[in-house]
């Protein structure tokens, strides 16, 4: 299992178009992928999970990563939510 660390740099947090957008980066990977933030462990490749989260600029998330590509699943979420869209 990998934890990575990020920041929400997106102008507006993450709402629908972006959240939709992070589900579909997620699913691309075979490994299971979840946000968490504090104590609060969401799987990434759900959309309605996601959003539940309400994720504004500037908030502190690790990204959870495991499976057989994990580092690849890391790197591509890790990529996404350094992009300030």
């Amino acid at each position: 299992m990998i934890e990575t660390p990020v920041v929400v740099r997106q102008e507006k947090g993450l709402d629908g178009r972006p959240i939709a957008l992070l589900v579909q980066e997620a699913s691309q990977y075979m490994s299971k992928v979840y946000i968490k933030v504090q104590e609060k462990s969401i799987n990434a490749k759900s959309i309605m999970g996601m959003m539940s989260l309400s994720l504004s600029k500037g908030e502190e998330v690790t990204i959870l990563t495991e499976g057989e590509d994990e580092e690849k699943a890391a790197e591509g979420i890790k990529t996404f939510f350094m992009a300030a869209n």
